[in-house]
C-alpha cells in the first residue's frame, strides 16, 4: 500500500473560492454583500477530483492521500480571527466530503483558524471537530500567520503548548505548514515554504519542546527545507548551543516528506536521514505541476524516484506505507478497521 502523506485541495470548484473573495471583500467593507452560503454538488466534487488529484494517484500508482485545504489559500493573515474560523470551517467541511465521497483514496487533515496576534488556543475547538466528528487524522499547523513577516512566537514558546496539549491527548500529529506570503521579499512556495521548513527545525533544536512533550509528532514537508542538505550544521549548532544530539534530541518527533523534486535530491536525503523519519509525500497538484524537460516526467511524479532508489523492500514499505501509519495512529486504526492490513 502506498499513502502520500501531503495532498492539498488545490482543484476544490470555483464556487468556494468566490465565496472566499466575498468573504474578504466584505471584511474590507462592511456596505458589501455577505457572503452568500456555497453550493457545491457533488458531481462537482466528484468532477474536481476525478480529473485531477484521483486521477493522478491512480496512474502514478498510490493508493491513499492525506487531504488537506489549500495551503496558499489559508491565508491567516487576512481577514480577523472570525474570518479565518468560518474560513476553516468551510474549507475542513469541503474535505470532509471528499473523504466521504472516496473513502477509500482520501482521509483528511484540517486547516486551522489561526490569525497573527490571536492566541492558538482559538484554533482547538475546530481541531476537535475535525478530528472526533469528521474522522481527521491530523492538522495542517501554520507557524507564521503573519504571512511572511513572522510576529509569532517560535513552535518552541509555551504560547503554543495548548494546541500541542490537545494534539497528545487526541494522538495527531501536525504538518508545519505555512501559507501564502505577503512579503514581497519571499516567493510563496519558492522561498516561503522553505523558509519555514527550515526554520521550524532550527527552532526544534533549540528548544526542550520535546522534553515536554514526548508523544508530540511534527511532519516537516518539502523534503525538511534546507535541512538534510546541510545536516552538518544543524548537528554543528546543537553541539554549540549544547543541545543533545538530534537523533535523541529532535528526530523521534519530528518526520520529513519526499516532496522533493528530482532524484538528486531525493539521493541526498535518503543518505542523511534515517529511514524511520520518511514519509512518502507527493504535494500533487502542487507547487510544482509542469514536466520535467530532462526527464520527461511530471516533477511532482515523486514515487518514481523512490523506485529508483538503492533500498531494500523493507525500507520502501516503511517510506510508503508503514511510517505514516505510525506517525498518523488514527489512519492506522482506520485502515485496521477496514481490513487494510500492512
Amino acid at each position: 500500500m502506498i499513502i502520500d502523506c501531503h495532498g492539498h485541495y488545490t482543484t476544490a470548484p470555483e464556487a468556494h473560492q468566490t465565496f472566499r473573495q466575498q468573504q474578504l471583500a466584505h471584511f474590507n467593507d462592511p456596505s458589501l454583500p455577505a457572503p452568500r452560503a456555497v453550493r457545491i454538488s457533488d458531481d462537482e466534487l466528484r468532477e474536481s477530483i476525478e480529473n485531477n488529484q484521483l486521477k493522478l494517484q491512480r496512474e502514478r500508482g498510490a493508493d491513499l492521500t492525506i487531504f488537506s485545504p489549500r495551503a496558499s489559500a489559508m491565508a491567516h493573515h487576512l481577514g480577523d480571527k472570525k474570518v479565518s474560523q468560518v474560513w476553516s470551517e468551510h474549507c475542513n467541511n469541503l474535505i470532509a466530503r471528499v473523504t466521504e465521497l472516496y473513502p477509500d483514496n482520501f482521509v483528511g487533515v484540517c486547516q486551522l483558524p489561526q490569525s497573527p496576534d490571536v492566541a492558538i488556543s482559538h484554533s482547538i475547538a475546530e481541531l476537535e471537530r475535525c478530528v472526533n466528528e469528521l474522522g481527521f487524522v491530523g492538522c495542517n499547523l501554520n507557524p507564521d500567520p503573519s504571512g511572511g513577516h513572522w510576529t509569532s512566537k517560535p513552535l518552541i514558546h509555551k504560547d503554543w503548548y495548548p494546541l500541542y496539549e490537545k494534539m497528545v491527548e487526541l494522538d495527531v500529529p501536525a504538518m508545519v505548514h505555512v501559507s501564502s506570503s505577503c512579503n514581497v521579499n519571499f516567493h510563496a512556495t519558492g522561498a516561503h515554504y522553505m523558509n519555514a521548513d527550515t526554520t521550524a527545525f532550527m527552532q526544534f533544536i533549540q528548544g526542550d519542546l520535546f522534553t515536554d512533550f514526548p508523544d508530540l509528532r511534527f511532519i516537516i514537508p518539502h523534503g525538511g527545507g534546507a535541512v538534510p542538505y546541510h545536516w552538518g550544521r544543524y548537528r554543528g549548532l546543537a553541539d554549540m548551543l549544547k543541545r543533545p544530539l538530534l537523533a535523541t534530541h529532535v528526530m523521534k518527533n519530528v518526520y520529513f516528506d519526499t516532496c522533493v523534486y528530482h532524484q538528486p535530491g531525493i539521493d541526498l536525503l535518503f543518505e542523511v536521514i534515517d529511514i524511520d523519519n520518511i514519509l512518502f509525500g507527493s504535494e500533487m497538484v502542487g507547487a510544482v505541476r509542469g514536466i520535467d524537460p530532462e526527464t520527461g516526467h511530471y516533477f511532482d511524479d515523486t514515487r518514481r524516484y523512490i523506485d529508483a532508489l538503492a533500498i531494500s523492500d523493507s525500507d520502501k514499505h516503511k517510506v510508503f506505507e508503514m511510517n505514516a501509519r505510525r506517525v498518523y495512529p488514527r489512519l492506522d486504526k482506520m485502515l485496521a478497521e477496514k481490513g487494510r492490513s500492512t
